[in-house]
């Protein structure tokens, strides 16, 4: 019904809080849903949306700062910011290590939170996007055939059109045809762009010669 619409999920033990921080999220138009423990999040069936999470460090059920490991086990990659009423900088330290977008200690300004959710629903939005491209993309490779993968990895390691044909006992001719075919499947116009293009799907890339 909502679309790729963003969505905060809040997690906090405290109604109160929970009940302000929804108020104010929703007070900016966005979608906001709360839960009062790990456990009833890690259960919430989550729809495909840009999201993040403003997280209270001390859960009933556990340290906050446990979460995000288990979020990254289940396969939900999300953007959290961290609140806490008693932060301290090895607590920090920990909860910007765990890949928090944000770490914000009680009490906190309305229009610091907003702009930090902000900025999470921003890197949600762009790893979703760079996530959707890669799937493409390895689509898109999935698509060679074993010859041409064999000459995509020797061409991304330097390899002349000759040097190839050499090393897989064929016509340099035959091996200008498989790299165009390449080049066509993958979208790319230059070596640079198959270079590229290997960085981002490694290791699904790497020369099957020797």
């Amino acid at each position: 019904m909502h679309g790729a619409d963003p969505i905060v999920f809040v997690l906090d033990d405290d109604l109160s809080v929970r009940e302000a921080l929804r108020s104010l999220i929703r007070s900016v138009s966005l979608r906001c849903e709360t839960f009062a423990s790990a456990t009833e999040f890690l259960h919430y069936q989550r729809s495909d949306e840009p999201a993040c999470l403003v997280l209270d460090v001390q859960l009933p059920d556990g340290s906050g700062l446990e979460l995000p490991t288990e979020l990254r086990q289940a396969g939900a990659d999300i953007p959290i910011i961290f609140i806490t009423g008693h932060g301290t900088i090895p607590m920090g330290v920990r909860a910007m290590k765990s890949g928090a977008q944000e770490f914000l200690t009680k009490p906190f300004s309305e229009q610091e939170l907003l702009d930090a959710i902000q900025q999470a629903l921003l890197r949600d939005r762009a790893a979703r996007a760079d996530r959707a491209e890669l799937r493409a993309l390895q689509d898109r490779f999935a698509r060679l055939t074993a010859r041409e993968r064999d000459v995509f990895g020797l061409v991304v390691a330097g390899r002349m059109n000759k040097e190839i044909a050499a090393e897989l006992g064929t016509a340099e001719q035959t091996i200008k045809q498989h790299r165009g075919r390449v080049m066509q499947k993958l979208g790319a116009r230059s070596v640079a762009d198959l270079v590229h293009l290997a960085e981002r799907i490694t290791p699904r890339a790497s020369p099957t010669v020797g």
